[in-house]
């Protein structure tokens, strides 16, 4: 067939490279769908989504309709006869929507799915300490997550490796991977794989995160308190409170911390507790063993190397973490 016409559907930074290779492969990008922008900062300044901008210094035609089951919206959709709707980081379709195009539309998901179905797959992984993850592309149908899979791509995790890490290098993977599934469709080379032909053992689920569920607990060991420190670094970040005392007068001030170590070393359990020598190094004891802390970020601070911290707490004693 002749270029096919592709309607892409994103918006944060992660769609932005996927979307780039589509336009760079010569490919014809009839439009591009995303979110309405949206009032940001103390001014409430609007802002569009990174996909939009990148659409936009593309000269693309941009769409961002408030609500995806709005006629007018779908009219607008089959006026345009798309033959595929590539989608990463966006939105669940309605079926009226994402049934549209002749051929078909997929999604890029980062996970080897059936494993990690959610909005969180990246965090996920690096919490649970998976040595591996990668990409999917999949049909979609009216489950989330669970249509037939096009493609996958496997990726390895190191074992110090952050979210934001994995997140960057799944990014540019991803770009290539589309346009391949873009190649198979358009060309009918597909061998479809259904995802209940992959499961094996239990399946992991990857919610949304929460602030509330990002505190650290100390009492857990120290490898799973690392991952989930690094699993959630930079964003939403890893949080606790600290107790620090100045002049025998104990105050608790709140930090988030984004990167760590697990150091396999025996301890006393007093879960919490904190060794330090006041000028390089901080460590939190766990269960059994201990957790380093590298990068540190006091509430209303910029965040800062754990030397760094420590000399803006001169004579100050570290108690615990709570």
């Amino acid at each position: 067939m002749t270029s096919p016409r592709i309607v892409y559907m994103g918006t944060p930074d992660f769609a932005v490279e996927p979307l780039k290779a589509i336009v760079d492969a010569g490919y014809n990008v009839v439009a591009v769908v995303t979110v309405p922008d949206k009032p940001v900062g103390r001014g409430q300044k609007l802002q569009s989504s990174p996909v939009k901008q990148f659409a936009q210094g593309k000269g693309l035609l941009v769409l961002q309709p408030e609500k995806l089951r709005n006629e007018d919206f779908v009219d607008q959709l089959k006026e345009l006869n798309p033959d595929i709707a590539v989608v990463v980081a966006f939105r669940m379709l309605p079926e009226s929507v994402w049934s549209l195009p002749k051929l078909g539309t997929f999604n890029l998901h980062a996970s080897l799915l059936p494993q990690y179905r959610g909005a969180a797959p990246i965090n996920w992984a690096v919490i649970n300490g998976e040595k591996k993850t990668g990409l999917t592309t999949f049909l979609l149908d009216k489950e989330i997550d669970t249509g037939n899979i096009i493609d996958q791509l496997e990726v390895e995790i190191g074992e110090n490796e952050t979210a934001g890490e994995l997140h960057d290098k799944l990014m540019y993977l991803g770009g290539s991977m589309v346009v391949n599934t873009i190649q198979k469709l358009a060309g009918g080379n597909l061998t479809l794989i259904p995802q209940k032909n992959l499961v094996a053992g239990e399946l992991k689920a990857a919610p949304k995160i929460f602030k509330d569920t990002c505190k650290v607990d100390w009492s857990r060991p120290a490898i799973e308190v690392h991952n989930f420190i690094r699993g959630l670094s930079p964003y939403p970040a890893a949080w606790s409170e600290m107790a620090v005392s100045v002049d025998d007068a104990e105050t608790i001030i709140q930090v988030k911390i984004f990167k760590s170590l697990a150091i396999n070393q025996p301890t006393n359990n007093n879960c919490g507790s904190i060794k330090t020598d006041g000028k390089k190094y901080l460590q939190v004891i766990c269960q059994n063993d201990l957790v380093e802390i590298l990068t540190i970020q006091q509430a209303g601070k910029k965040a800062m190397q754990i030397d760094e911290f420590l000399r803006g707490w001169h004579n100050a004693k570290f108690i615990r973490m709570v």
